[in-house]
């Protein structure tokens, strides 16, 4: 579909890629990985026609079709209602619709045969790409990123910049182009949205580039991965988890075979250096002196990450209790957002706040931050320092100071090496530590006020999607960092990943209610699909709710014995063929990750019979599970109709 070949570009006398092809299918659901600072987003622009490059070529074919997501669209502007700008993507369509409804208009007076079949023809189009669901299909991705069916007819430019770019993604996924080019596109979505645009990538029938830093959404939404590195586009045929593990042995292949030639080469130079006198040996050590010359050079392998390892440090430890709440309740005019909040934070406690966005997590964290109007009691413990990371602190940095100066003066006592190496970890290096706050961009500031907090000695953090503009080494440093601190924090983050890595019990605002579950994130996850819980429902009964409650009342009144019984029998019948269907559905989906995990495999996919014969496969079990899975959907309906569930 598209092929680099041969491509260099250069930023002054810097190349990022030099003589690098790739070679990108219909079907590729790519992550695009390297350091800061490569050449991810400039690749993008490339192929995306940006940008011209300085030697080789990119060319697609024909029909092929470019939808570029990327940060300079959050200055777009509108007065359209979202569901207007996100229907953009069908223009066409609904040009014809237009000509469709003239035409209708006209044949009002004029009845030729003419206008007739002009109109039937336009019909046919429409029709054939399912014109008459174009709304509701806007509607569904929209609503699937986040929106509230309410927010649909508010105009673009009362939303946040965050808001619109999730406008401008649902209108590029509606367009569908044969290539969706996604650079940081989890940067502005909660984890609800965030999952949901996994499975909507996972089952797209395009190509997908993905920039990202959010390593488990890489995870689940490619299965082959480029890595920029050393001005070479790298292929590895695999998901994120799979590149990393596949790179380090990549990697002591070729440092062996580069330690191996290195010993040839001395064995060979002490043979011509002790023989090279000597008239009888003057064949054989021009053949070797030939030999050294023709050989192709393997490279030694560069650790391109820098190896820092900074941790927090504690002014003193806190009491064994850190903080207490009683009955916290927070409205925001009618709207409530906590209400009977009761949790205890002891020291060593770990937490992540999750959630999707608007349940109140970042107003919790105000409120621990004793930075929040509430109503109820807050009892801070023994010795605590708090710092509190977030947007808003970004307000309290000097603009005057540079970056350097302003950690110089946080009090905090390090040297300036300490705090170079620290700053660092967050991709300022070298001269950019001079670099005036006033000039930098929004994600720079969060990077200075977030190296602030770390070296603040508090044993109290309060962190506010702490990783965002972060990219990998340097949230395995916050890790790292956060592993090794012996204080307490409380953090919310939609990075699955990071919260995976760091926290030891998960806070949850369910229906304006605060809870706890006593567990890591995995193991909550885990208890979510155990207990079949859905977090986030609409504290205001649907009509099947109520459906149910009036069935459950009508049991329990009801004395007609038998029918009861019979309805039983029958509940009992539809619940069987769920749990059956469930079961197929799981030996299914166990049998396609199993495909999917040989398709990946190179061995396979260079044997072109095989990789057939498991393809075809693959298509055959993907086809199976829908048609089950639609069959179990139409079972739990009825069984939800039935009041059972």
């Amino acid at each position: 579909m598209i092929s680099i070949s041969e491509l260099s570009y250069f930023l002054g006398d810097r190349a990022l890629y030099k003589n690098s092809s790739l070679h990108i299918y219909s079907k590729d659901k790519i992550a695009l990985v390297g350091l800061n600072g490569t050449g991810k987003s400039t690749l993008l622009k490339l192929i995306n026609g940006d940008l011209t490059p300085d030697e080789g070529s990119i060319s697609k074919s024909k029909e092929c079709t470019i939808g570029y997501l990327n940060q300079d669209l959050l200055s777009f502007v509108s007065d359209d209602p979202i569901l207007d700008v996100a229907m953009q993507a069908f223009s066409d369509l609904i040009h014809v619709k237009h000509k469709m409804d003239e035409l209708a208009k006209r044949m009002e007076t004029d009845y030729s045969e003419e206008v007739l079949n002009e109109y039937s023809k336009l019909q046919d189009v429409f029709e054939s790409n399912n014109g008459y669901s174009l709304q509701s299909s806007a509607e569904e991705v929209l609503e699937g990123i986040g929106f509230k069916t309410s927010d649909l007819q508010r105009p673009l430019k009362e939303f946040s910049g965050g808001w619109r770019m999730r406008v401008m993604l649902a209108k590029l996924l509606l367009e569908k182009p044969s290539l969706l080019m996604l650079d940081e596109p989890t940067n502005h979505l909660d984890l609800p949205s965030i999952q949901w645009l996994e499975n909507y990538l996972m089952n797209y029938s395009g190509a997908v580039i993905i920039v990202s830093h959010d390593r488990e959404f890489l995870d689940r939404a490619t299965s082959k991965t480029v890595e920029i590195s050393q001005q070479q586009l790298n292929v590895y045929n695999g998901n994120y988890s799979f590149f990393l593990e596949e790179k380090e042995q990549r990697k002591e292949l070729q440092q062996n075979a580069y330690e191996n030639q290195q010993q040839k080469i001395k064995q060979t130079e002490k043979f011509i250096e002790r023989f090279r006198a000597k008239a009888t040996k003057a064949k054989q050590v021009q053949s070797r002196v030939k030999a050294l010359e023709k050989m192709d050079m393997i490279e030694e392998v560069q650790d391109e990450t820098v190896d820092i390892n900074f941790s927090f440090s504690l002014s003193r430890p806190s009491g064994k209790q850190v903080m207490s709440f009683n009955e916290v309740e927070k409205s925001y005019g009618e709207k409530e957002v906590i209400k009977d909040a009761t949790q205890h934070i002891l020291r060593g406690d770990k937490i992540a706040l999750i959630g999707a966005n608007g349940k109140g997590k970042s107003t919790m964290l105000r409120i621990i931050a004793n930075d929040e109007n509430f109503k109820g009691e807050r009892n801070e413990g023994h010795n605590v320092n708090l710092a509190f990371f977030a947007q808003h602190q970004l307000e309290a940095l000097n603009l005057r100071n540079t970056i350097i100066q302003e950690l110089m003066e946080s009090g905090s006592g390090k040297s300036e090496l300490e705090l170079r190496n620290l700053l660092g970890c967050f991709l300022f290096t070298g001269d950019d530590v001079h670099k005036p706050i006033k000039v930098l961009s929004g994600g720079e500031k969060s990077r200075v006020a977030l190296a602030k907090t770390i070296i603040s000695e508090a044993n109290f953090l309060l962190l506010d999607e702490p990783t965002n503009h972060l990219d990998f080494f340097s949230v395995d440093m916050l890790i790292q960092a956060l592993n090794q601190y012996e204080g307490t924090f409380v953090t919310v983050s939609h990075n699955r990943h990071f919260i995976k890595s760091v926290a030891n019990k998960i806070w949850y605002i369910d229906q304006g209610e605060l809870k706890e579950y006593p567990g890591t994130y995995e193991e909550f996850e885990l208890w979510l699909k155990e207990n079949d819980i859905t977090l986030d429902k609409q504290t205001k009964p649907s009509p099947l709710d109520k459906k149910k409650v009036e069935t459950k009342k009508e049991r329990q009144n009801t004395t007609d014995q038998n029918s009861f019984k019979e309805k039983q029998r029958s509940l009992k019948k539809l619940q069987k063929e769920v749990d059956d269907a469930e079961k197929e559905i799981s030996v299914l989906e166990s049998e396609k990750e199993k495909l999917e995990r040989e398709l990946a495999k190179p061995e396979n996919f260079s044997d072109e019979e095989k990789s057939t014969a498991l393809t075809e496969r693959y298509e055959e079990v993907k086809d199976k599970l829908q048609s089950l899975s639609d069959t179990w959907l139409v079972l739990v309906e009825e069984l939800e109709n039935s009041g059972d569930i």
